[in-house]
Protein backbone atom coordinates (compact mmCIF):
# COMPACT_ATOMS: atom_id res chain seq x y z
CA UNK A 1 0.00 0.00 0.00
CA UNK A 2 1.22 3.27 -0.77
CA UNK A 3 2.45 5.88 2.01
CA UNK A 4 -0.25 8.28 1.85
CA UNK A 5 -3.11 5.93 1.43
CA UNK A 6 -1.55 3.70 4.57
CA UNK A 7 -1.14 7.09 6.34
CA UNK A 8 -4.58 7.90 5.41
CA UNK A 9 -6.07 4.81 6.41
CA UNK A 10 -4.94 4.95 9.86
CA UNK A 11 -6.16 8.64 10.06
CA UNK A 12 -9.54 7.41 9.11
CA UNK A 13 -10.09 4.30 11.76
CA UNK A 14 -9.11 6.67 13.87
CA UNK A 15 -12.05 8.56 13.29
CA UNK A 16 -14.27 5.69 13.18
CA UNK A 17 -13.16 4.58 16.38
CA UNK A 18 -14.22 8.15 18.34
CA UNK A 19 -17.44 8.16 17.07
CA UNK A 20 -19.51 11.15 16.77
CA UNK A 21 -16.52 13.71 17.99
CA UNK A 22 -19.62 16.36 18.81
CA UNK A 23 -20.54 17.53 22.08
CA UNK A 24 -23.39 15.61 23.88
CA UNK A 25 -25.69 18.81 23.44
CA UNK A 26 -25.42 19.68 20.07
CA UNK A 27 -27.88 18.35 16.96
CA UNK A 28 -27.26 15.13 14.94
CA UNK A 29 -26.60 18.03 12.46
CA UNK A 30 -23.99 19.70 14.09
CA UNK A 31 -21.98 16.52 14.98
CA UNK A 32 -22.13 15.77 11.38
CA UNK A 33 -20.78 19.41 10.54
CA UNK A 34 -18.04 18.97 13.09
CA UNK A 35 -17.22 14.90 11.99
CA UNK A 36 -16.95 16.35 8.62
CA UNK A 37 -14.92 19.37 9.24
CA UNK A 38 -12.50 16.77 11.36
CA UNK A 39 -12.27 14.70 8.54
CA UNK A 40 -10.88 17.17 6.49
CA UNK A 41 -8.53 18.71 8.68
CA UNK A 42 -6.64 15.07 9.03
CA UNK A 43 -6.69 14.91 5.45
CA UNK A 44 -5.24 18.24 4.88
CA UNK A 45 -2.03 16.82 7.41
CA UNK A 46 -2.03 13.90 5.29
CA UNK A 47 -1.49 15.55 2.16
CA UNK A 48 0.78 18.18 3.87
CA UNK A 49 3.04 15.72 5.34
CA UNK A 50 2.89 13.25 2.24
CA UNK A 51 3.64 16.18 0.09
CA UNK A 52 6.54 17.10 2.34
CA UNK A 53 8.32 13.40 2.26
CA UNK A 54 7.89 12.81 -1.44
CA UNK A 55 9.61 16.53 -2.36
CA UNK A 56 10.63 18.30 -0.55
CA UNK A 57 14.68 19.08 -1.61
CA UNK A 58 16.65 17.18 1.33
CA UNK A 59 15.56 13.91 2.44
CA UNK A 60 13.88 14.05 5.73
CA UNK A 61 13.56 11.30 8.77
CA UNK A 62 9.81 10.62 8.59
CA UNK A 63 9.68 10.00 12.75
CA UNK A 64 11.87 13.57 13.11
CA UNK A 65 8.66 14.84 10.74
CA UNK A 66 6.28 13.58 12.51
CA UNK A 67 7.54 14.32 16.37
CA UNK A 68 8.07 18.02 14.97
CA UNK A 69 4.24 17.94 13.82
CA UNK A 70 3.18 17.09 17.48
CA UNK A 71 5.35 19.39 18.61
CA UNK A 72 4.25 22.04 16.52
CA UNK A 73 0.38 21.57 17.29
CA UNK A 74 1.11 20.88 21.02
CA UNK A 75 2.68 24.72 20.80
CA UNK A 76 -0.63 26.17 20.08
CA UNK A 77 -1.98 25.08 23.38
CA UNK A 78 -0.43 25.89 27.30
CA UNK A 79 3.38 26.38 28.68
CA UNK A 80 2.40 23.21 30.56
CA UNK A 81 1.80 20.60 27.91
CA UNK A 82 4.53 18.67 26.32
CA UNK A 83 4.88 15.99 24.01
CA UNK A 84 7.62 13.49 25.37
CA UNK A 85 9.45 11.82 22.50
CA UNK A 86 10.83 7.55 23.07
CA UNK A 87 14.67 9.41 23.66
CA UNK A 88 13.16 11.64 26.58
CA UNK A 89 10.68 9.41 28.23
CA UNK A 90 12.61 6.89 30.99
CA UNK A 91 14.16 10.45 31.90
CA UNK A 92 11.21 12.12 31.79
CA UNK A 93 9.80 9.28 34.20
CA UNK A 94 12.45 9.17 36.66
CA UNK A 95 11.66 12.76 37.20
CA UNK A 96 8.48 12.63 37.95
CA UNK A 97 9.21 10.16 40.62
CA UNK A 98 12.65 11.40 41.86
CA UNK A 99 14.00 8.04 41.39
CA UNK A 100 16.92 7.20 39.17
CA UNK A 101 19.31 4.02 38.37
CA UNK A 102 22.88 5.09 39.52
CA UNK A 103 25.89 4.99 41.96
CA UNK A 104 23.89 8.45 43.93
CA UNK A 105 26.49 11.39 43.28
CA UNK A 106 26.33 14.77 42.62
CA UNK A 107 28.69 15.87 40.22
CA UNK A 108 30.24 19.07 38.77
CA UNK A 109 33.19 19.87 36.14
CA UNK A 110 35.33 22.12 37.98
CA UNK A 111 38.44 22.77 35.93
CA UNK A 112 37.79 20.26 33.74
CA UNK A 113 37.70 17.68 36.87
CA UNK A 114 34.55 15.46 37.71
CA UNK A 115 34.60 16.42 40.82
CA UNK A 116 31.52 15.22 43.75
CA UNK A 117 29.60 18.16 45.36
CA UNK A 118 27.83 15.64 47.68
CA UNK A 119 26.72 11.75 47.83
CA UNK A 120 22.94 11.19 48.22
CA UNK A 121 22.53 9.89 51.87
CA UNK A 122 22.40 6.23 52.16
CA UNK A 123 23.35 5.49 48.51
CA UNK A 124 25.84 3.29 46.70
CA UNK A 125 28.73 6.28 46.88
CA UNK A 126 27.61 7.06 50.43
CA UNK A 127 28.13 3.58 51.54
CA UNK A 128 31.52 3.61 49.37
CA UNK A 129 32.68 6.33 51.51
CA UNK A 130 32.52 9.04 48.40
CA UNK A 131 32.62 12.69 49.78
CA UNK A 132 32.00 16.13 48.72
CA UNK A 133 35.31 17.04 46.76
CA UNK A 134 36.54 13.98 46.09
CA UNK A 135 37.61 14.14 41.89
CA UNK A 136 36.68 10.69 39.89
CA UNK A 137 39.65 10.65 37.61
CA UNK A 138 38.33 7.18 35.41
CA UNK A 139 35.18 5.77 35.28
CA UNK A 140 35.43 2.15 33.94
CA UNK A 141 38.94 3.29 32.40
CA UNK A 142 37.34 6.06 30.60
CA UNK A 143 39.72 9.97 31.20
CA UNK A 144 36.83 12.47 32.76
CA UNK A 145 38.91 14.86 31.93
CA UNK A 146 37.77 14.23 28.16
CA UNK A 147 34.94 14.03 28.81
CA UNK A 148 31.45 16.49 29.12
CA UNK A 149 29.49 16.67 32.15
CA UNK A 150 26.43 14.95 30.15
CA UNK A 151 28.61 12.12 29.23
CA UNK A 152 30.06 11.28 31.93
CA UNK A 153 26.86 11.08 33.95
CA UNK A 154 25.64 8.48 31.16
CA UNK A 155 28.77 6.74 31.98
CA UNK A 156 28.06 6.72 35.97
CA UNK A 157 24.14 5.53 35.34
CA UNK A 158 23.42 2.16 34.26
CA UNK A 159 21.23 -0.79 34.79
CA UNK A 160 20.38 -1.56 38.06
CA UNK A 161 22.84 -4.45 39.88
CA UNK A 162 25.61 -3.75 37.37
CA UNK A 163 28.84 -2.64 38.62
CA UNK A 164 31.07 0.76 37.52
CA UNK A 165 35.00 0.72 38.56
CA UNK A 166 35.82 4.59 39.74
CA UNK A 167 39.09 5.84 40.39
CA UNK A 168 38.94 8.07 43.21
CA UNK A 169 41.72 11.09 43.88
CA UNK A 170 40.85 12.50 47.48
CA UNK A 171 40.63 16.11 48.03
CA UNK A 172 43.32 16.00 50.88
CA UNK A 173 45.49 13.21 49.40
CA UNK A 174 47.15 13.10 45.92
CA UNK A 175 46.80 9.41 46.58
CA UNK A 176 44.63 7.39 44.24
CA UNK A 177 41.97 4.96 44.85
CA UNK A 178 40.05 2.23 42.69
CA UNK A 179 36.36 1.32 44.25
CA UNK A 180 33.96 -1.01 42.46
CA UNK A 181 30.03 0.25 43.17
CA UNK A 182 26.98 -1.47 42.56
CA UNK A 183 24.33 0.37 40.67
CA UNK A 184 21.21 0.74 42.61
CA UNK A 185 17.31 2.40 42.33
CA UNK A 186 18.45 5.70 44.16
CA UNK A 187 15.83 8.09 45.17
CA UNK A 188 16.22 12.22 46.04
CA UNK A 189 14.57 12.55 49.16
CA UNK A 190 11.59 15.57 48.96
CA UNK A 191 11.18 16.03 52.60
CA UNK A 192 14.22 18.16 54.36
CA UNK A 193 15.55 19.77 57.26
CA UNK A 194 17.23 22.98 58.33
CA UNK A 195 20.31 21.34 58.96
CA UNK A 196 21.60 17.47 59.83
CA UNK A 197 22.62 15.11 62.54
CA UNK A 198 26.06 13.87 63.26
CA UNK A 199 24.99 10.48 61.01
CA UNK A 200 23.83 13.03 58.22
CA UNK A 201 20.07 12.55 58.64
CA UNK A 202 18.02 15.59 59.04
CA UNK A 203 17.08 17.23 62.75
CA UNK A 204 13.58 18.11 61.58
CA UNK A 205 12.81 20.17 65.03
CA UNK A 206 14.34 23.24 64.52
CA UNK A 207 13.78 24.09 68.20
CA UNK A 208 14.12 21.22 70.79
CA UNK A 209 12.80 23.39 73.99
CA UNK A 210 10.39 25.06 72.68
CA UNK A 211 9.04 22.11 70.15
CA UNK A 212 9.10 23.82 67.19
CA UNK A 213 9.87 21.87 64.07
CA UNK A 214 10.90 22.42 60.60
CA UNK A 215 10.12 20.67 57.29
CA UNK A 216 11.07 21.51 53.96
CA UNK A 217 9.17 19.42 51.10
CA UNK A 218 11.62 20.24 47.95
CA UNK A 219 8.83 18.95 45.26
CA UNK A 220 5.76 16.27 45.59
CA UNK A 221 6.46 13.01 44.33
CA UNK A 222 5.09 9.39 44.51
CA UNK A 223 7.57 8.86 48.13
CA UNK A 224 7.14 12.64 49.47
CA UNK A 225 3.71 11.26 51.41
CA UNK A 226 5.59 8.42 52.77
CA UNK A 227 8.50 10.66 53.72
CA UNK A 228 6.38 13.15 55.34
CA UNK A 229 4.43 10.73 57.41
CA UNK A 230 7.50 9.09 58.95
CA UNK A 231 8.67 12.37 59.58
CA UNK A 232 5.61 13.79 61.40
CA UNK A 233 5.69 10.86 63.31
CA UNK A 234 9.24 11.09 64.30
CA UNK A 235 8.18 14.99 65.57
CA UNK A 236 5.05 13.90 67.10
CA UNK A 237 7.13 11.84 69.33
CA UNK A 238 9.19 14.41 70.38
CA UNK A 239 6.46 16.34 71.85
CA UNK A 240 5.61 18.93 68.41
CA UNK A 241 4.55 21.86 69.78
CA UNK A 242 4.41 23.77 66.43
CA UNK A 243 5.39 23.45 62.71
CA UNK A 244 6.86 25.59 60.07
CA UNK A 245 6.08 24.02 56.55
CA UNK A 246 8.87 25.23 53.85
CA UNK A 247 7.31 25.38 50.20
CA UNK A 248 9.41 28.13 48.76
CA UNK A 249 10.66 27.22 45.14
CA UNK A 250 8.71 24.29 45.69
CA UNK A 251 7.57 23.64 41.59
CA UNK A 252 5.00 21.11 42.39
CA UNK A 253 4.52 17.71 41.11
CA UNK A 254 1.48 15.09 41.59
CA UNK A 255 -1.43 16.19 42.54
CA UNK A 256 -2.06 12.74 44.04
CA UNK A 257 0.76 13.78 46.39
CA UNK A 258 -0.44 17.23 47.53
CA UNK A 259 -4.21 15.83 48.15
CA UNK A 260 -2.75 13.11 50.58
CA UNK A 261 -0.26 15.94 52.32
CA UNK A 262 -3.26 18.20 52.52
CA UNK A 263 -4.93 15.80 54.10
CA UNK A 264 -2.04 14.88 56.88
CA UNK A 265 -3.04 18.31 58.43
CA UNK A 266 -7.19 18.48 57.78
CA UNK A 267 -9.41 16.71 59.26
CA UNK A 268 -12.45 17.51 57.09
CA UNK A 269 -13.42 19.45 54.14
CA UNK A 270 -12.93 20.26 50.81
CA UNK A 271 -9.33 19.78 50.00
CA UNK A 272 -9.38 20.98 46.16
CA UNK A 273 -11.50 20.82 43.39
CA UNK A 274 -11.22 20.08 39.73
CA UNK A 275 -13.34 20.63 36.72
CA UNK A 276 -12.14 20.67 32.86
CA UNK A 277 -13.69 20.94 29.67
CA UNK A 278 -14.53 16.54 29.10
CA UNK A 279 -13.97 15.84 32.47
CA UNK A 280 -16.73 15.89 35.45
CA UNK A 281 -16.33 18.44 38.10
CA UNK A 282 -14.40 16.50 41.73
CA UNK A 283 -14.17 17.28 45.16
CA UNK A 284 -11.11 15.49 46.94
CA UNK A 285 -12.41 15.62 50.71
CA UNK A 286 -10.07 15.41 53.62
CA UNK A 287 -10.36 12.50 56.09
CA UNK A 288 -10.52 12.40 60.22
CA UNK A 289 -7.93 9.31 60.28
CA UNK A 290 -4.13 9.93 60.36
CA UNK A 291 -4.68 13.77 60.95
CA UNK A 292 -2.11 15.37 62.82
CA UNK A 293 -3.62 18.02 64.67
CA UNK A 294 -3.75 20.10 67.93
CA UNK A 295 -0.39 22.68 66.90
CA UNK A 296 0.02 25.97 65.31
CA UNK A 297 1.14 25.88 61.51
CA UNK A 298 3.35 28.58 59.19
CA UNK A 299 3.65 27.92 55.40
CA UNK A 300 6.43 29.71 53.82
CA UNK A 301 6.01 30.73 50.21
CA UNK A 302 7.30 32.73 47.67
CA UNK A 303 6.59 33.57 44.14
CA UNK A 304 8.30 30.44 42.99
CA UNK A 305 6.04 28.11 44.76
CA UNK A 306 3.66 26.30 42.18
CA UNK A 307 1.20 23.75 41.69
CA UNK A 308 0.97 20.92 44.11
CA UNK A 309 2.59 23.18 46.43
CA UNK A 310 -0.42 25.88 46.03
CA UNK A 311 -2.99 23.55 46.77
CA UNK A 312 -1.55 22.86 50.00
CA UNK A 313 -0.79 26.06 51.02
CA UNK A 314 -4.06 27.11 49.30
CA UNK A 315 -6.30 24.25 51.59
CA UNK A 316 -4.36 24.72 54.74
CA UNK A 317 -5.17 28.39 54.29
CA UNK A 318 -8.95 28.52 53.13
CA UNK A 319 -9.44 25.95 56.47
CA UNK A 320 -7.56 28.32 58.88
CA UNK A 321 -4.98 25.59 59.67
CA UNK A 322 -2.21 27.93 58.88
CA UNK A 323 -0.93 31.19 58.13
CA UNK A 324 0.67 31.61 55.04
CA UNK A 325 4.06 33.82 54.96
CA UNK A 326 6.10 35.26 51.90
CA UNK A 327 4.71 36.05 48.85
CA UNK A 328 2.24 35.44 46.16
CA UNK A 329 2.27 32.46 44.58
CA UNK A 330 3.25 31.18 41.02
CA UNK A 331 -0.18 30.98 39.83
CA UNK A 332 0.14 27.24 38.11
CA UNK A 333 -3.52 25.68 38.53
CA UNK A 334 -3.49 23.22 36.41
CA UNK A 335 -3.63 19.61 36.07
CA UNK A 336 -1.63 17.51 33.63
CA UNK A 337 -2.28 14.07 32.74
CA UNK A 338 0.55 11.66 31.45
CA UNK A 339 -1.41 10.25 27.99
CA UNK A 340 0.77 6.57 26.89
CA UNK A 341 1.23 6.95 22.98
CA UNK A 342 2.55 4.71 20.57
CA UNK A 343 2.01 1.49 23.00
CA UNK A 344 3.91 3.65 25.92
CA UNK A 345 6.89 4.45 24.15
CA UNK A 346 6.29 7.98 23.86
CA UNK A 347 3.20 10.10 25.90
CA UNK A 348 1.65 13.42 25.95
CA UNK A 349 1.87 15.80 28.92
CA UNK A 350 -1.40 17.58 28.17
CA UNK A 351 -3.50 20.18 30.49
CA UNK A 352 -6.87 18.32 30.98
CA UNK A 353 -8.02 20.65 33.99
CA UNK A 354 -8.16 23.08 36.21
CA UNK A 355 -8.20 23.05 40.30
CA UNK A 356 -9.94 25.33 42.64
CA UNK A 357 -8.94 26.20 46.20
CA UNK A 358 -11.54 25.43 49.02
CA UNK A 359 -13.08 28.72 48.94
CA UNK A 360 -13.54 28.06 45.04
CA UNK A 361 -11.36 30.41 44.07
CA UNK A 362 -9.18 30.42 41.07
CA UNK A 363 -5.37 29.62 41.51
CA UNK A 364 -4.47 30.21 37.54
CA UNK A 365 -3.10 32.80 36.75
CA UNK A 366 -4.02 33.07 32.97
CA UNK A 367 -1.75 34.88 30.48
CA UNK A 368 -3.65 38.51 30.46
CA UNK A 369 -4.50 38.36 33.99
CA UNK A 370 -3.71 41.19 36.37
CA UNK A 371 -2.37 41.70 39.75
CA UNK A 372 -5.92 42.69 41.17
CA UNK A 373 -7.81 39.79 40.33
CA UNK A 374 -7.75 36.33 42.39
CA UNK A 375 -4.80 33.84 41.61
CA UNK A 376 -2.04 32.40 43.06
CA UNK A 377 -2.11 32.25 47.19
CA UNK A 378 -1.26 35.20 48.81
CA UNK A 379 -0.19 35.37 52.30
CA UNK A 380 -2.09 36.13 55.04
CA UNK A 381 -2.77 39.46 56.47
CA UNK A 382 0.39 41.32 57.99
CA UNK A 383 2.63 37.57 57.18
CA UNK A 384 3.52 39.41 53.01
CA UNK A 385 7.08 39.56 53.00
CA UNK A 386 9.01 40.94 50.10
CA UNK A 387 12.79 40.15 49.47
CA UNK A 388 14.45 41.42 46.46
CA UNK A 389 15.96 39.24 43.15
CA UNK A 390 19.53 39.52 44.63
CA UNK A 391 18.25 38.99 48.20
CA UNK A 392 16.41 35.71 46.90
CA UNK A 393 19.41 34.19 44.67
CA UNK A 394 21.83 34.34 47.69
CA UNK A 395 19.42 32.54 50.23
CA UNK A 396 18.17 30.07 47.92
CA UNK A 397 22.13 29.32 46.96
CA UNK A 398 22.82 28.99 51.26
CA UNK A 399 19.54 26.74 51.28
CA UNK A 400 21.25 24.58 48.29
CA UNK A 401 24.01 24.53 50.44
CA UNK A 402 22.95 22.79 53.43
CA UNK A 403 21.17 19.84 51.43
CA UNK A 404 25.14 18.56 50.57
CA UNK A 405 27.18 16.71 52.71
CA UNK A 406 30.07 18.83 53.02
CA UNK A 407 32.73 19.40 55.51
CA UNK A 408 33.31 22.79 53.95
CA UNK A 409 31.44 25.56 55.57
CA UNK A 410 28.80 27.51 53.25
CA UNK A 411 30.66 30.50 51.18
CA UNK A 412 28.06 32.71 53.29
CA UNK A 413 25.62 33.33 55.72
CA UNK A 414 22.50 35.48 55.66
CA UNK A 415 19.59 36.01 57.97
CA UNK A 416 16.52 34.30 56.31
CA UNK A 417 13.80 37.25 57.69
CA UNK A 418 11.18 35.62 56.19
CA UNK A 419 11.40 32.30 58.25
CA UNK A 420 11.96 34.80 60.98
CA UNK A 421 8.74 35.80 60.69
CA UNK A 422 7.42 32.48 60.80
CA UNK A 423 9.55 31.52 63.78
CA UNK A 424 8.33 34.81 66.13
CA UNK A 425 4.79 34.09 65.29
CA UNK A 426 5.34 30.20 66.13
CA UNK A 427 6.91 31.06 69.47
CA UNK A 428 4.10 32.89 70.14
CA UNK A 429 1.58 30.28 69.61
CA UNK A 430 3.48 28.16 71.54
CA UNK A 431 3.65 30.10 73.97
CA UNK A 432 0.05 31.22 74.13
CA UNK A 433 -1.39 27.96 74.18
CA UNK A 434 1.26 27.18 76.85
CA UNK A 435 -0.23 29.51 78.94
CA UNK A 436 -3.39 28.50 78.39
CA UNK A 437 -3.21 24.78 79.15
CA UNK A 438 -1.47 26.67 82.62
CA UNK A 439 -4.81 28.09 82.86
CA UNK A 440 -6.97 25.14 82.38
CA UNK A 441 -4.79 22.82 84.75
CA UNK A 442 -5.00 25.99 87.64
CA UNK A 443 -8.24 26.46 87.35
CA UNK A 444 -9.41 22.54 88.09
Amino acid sequence: MPFRAAVKCLLLAAIASCGSLGNADETPKAQLQEQEEYHDLLELFVETFNEVDRNYAETINRRELMEAAIEGMISKLDKHSHFIPPAELEEFRRGVDSEFGGIGVQVVMDGGQLTIISPIVDSPAYRANLIAGDVITHIDGTATGELTLSNAVQLLKGKLGTSVVLTIRHPDSEAVDTVTIVRESVRIETVRGDRRRQDDSWDYMYDHELGIGYVRIVSFSRYTVRELRATMNALMEQSLKGLILDLRSNPGGLLSSAIEVSDMFVNEGVIVTTSGRNIDSRDWRAHKSGTYSGFPMAVLVNRFSASASEIVAACLQDHERAVVVGQRTWGKGSVQNILDLEQGRSALKLTTAEYHRPTGKNIDRKPDAAESEDWGVRPNEGFEFQMSDSEAARLERLRQSKDLLSKRVPAEEMEDRQFDIALKYMIGEVAKAHSERVTATSNK
